[in-house]
């Protein structure tokens, strides 16, 4: 196996901006080198892109958005 090194915290910042496929970029970067913190970055990506759905489920749900346009040709 390959030898475990500690990689930087800033890896945690791609799936805050990008979500699940941050997640999966920062997976695949670092999983040989820090296997703990590849998982926890996986794991934050899909947490925050479930937590991102049901959001804009409950948003969109409420039926406030729900407007007609008339256009006049």
């Amino acid at each position: 196996m390959y030898p475990e090194r500690i990689r930087s915290r800033w890896w945690y910042l791609a799936p805050i901006f990008i979500g699940l496929i941050g997640g999966i970029i920062a997976y695949f970067a670092i999983r040989r080198d820090d296997p703990q913190k590849a998982k926890r970055c996986l794991m934050v990506g899909i947490g925050l892109t479930a937590v991102n759905v049901i959001l804009n489920l409950a948003i969109l749900s409420t039926g406030s958005f729900e407007q007609e346009f008339n256009v006049n040709l």
